[in-house]
């Protein structure tokens, strides 16, 4: 069985940082890319990163780029977020699509996670 559970949101000031983890089961992530999406409230779900399953290439959204970093160990992915801004407070979810190469589009999910909140305020 497919699973994955996010781990690491919580309350952050401006300008902070927080790691956020996607720990992963019954995948195995040579096959498939995994990356990060968030949905602020009354806005559509974003892809914001992704690690690619082909070359371990990764992207970002215009948005994190330069403030957001994307890494993979083994069966768990993380997004280390610094410099923090009110606009990034959303549910970030992690997914997996197989084969992805993440340059040659946004990700289409084969699996999501649950989600985890994450709030940029003082």
């Amino acid at each position: 069985q497919v699973q994955l559970v996010e781990y690491g949101g919580g309350l952050v000031q401006p300008g902070g940082s927080l790691e956020l983890s996607c720990v992963t089961s019954g995948l195995d992530l040579d096959y498939y890319a995994i990356g990060w999406f968030h949905q602020a409230p009354g806005k559509e779900r974003e892809g914001i990163s992704c690690f690619s399953a082909s070359d371990g290439s990764t992207t970002y959204a215009d948005s994190v780029k330069g403030r957001f970093t994307i890494a993979r160990d083994s069966n768990t992915v993380f997004l280390q977020m610094n410099s923090l801004k009110p606009e990034d407070t959303a549910v970030y979810y992690c997914a997996t699509e197989a084969y992805l190469l993440c340059s040659a589009r946004t990700m289409v999910p084969d699996y999501w996670g649950e989600g985890t909140l994450v709030t940029v305020s003082s």
